[in-house]
């Protein structure tokens, strides 16, 4: 298994985690967005932020989170998160 797929294991686990109940009709994906199709809002994006740390300690999420305009940060998708954990380790 690649680096790629590792991570998004990893992140489907953590998202399936944070969201609970709330899992999407959908399964998740790279290219699933987290406002449009997971309807991620705040709180979970900090439960979430905490997971990635908590897995992945040399890396700064949160840091590479709020660099971002709230646009981009609305526009994300799964697949983003994984290039950036990707990239970082």
């Amino acid at each position: 298994m690649s680096q790629q797929s590792d991570v998004m294991e990893s992140l489907i686990e953590m998202l399936t985690e944070v969201l609970g109940d709330n899992e999407p009709l959908e399964p998740i994906a790279a290219a699933t967005s987290f406002k449009d199709e997971l309807g991620f809002d705040s709180i979970q994006f900090i439960a979430l932020a905490e997971l990635i740390q908590a897995k992945y300690d040399e890396i700064d999420f949160v840091t590479w989170l709020q660099g971002k305009p709230i646009e981009q940060i609305v526009a994300l998708r799964v697949g983003d998160v994984a290039d950036f954990v990707v990239a970082s380790t």
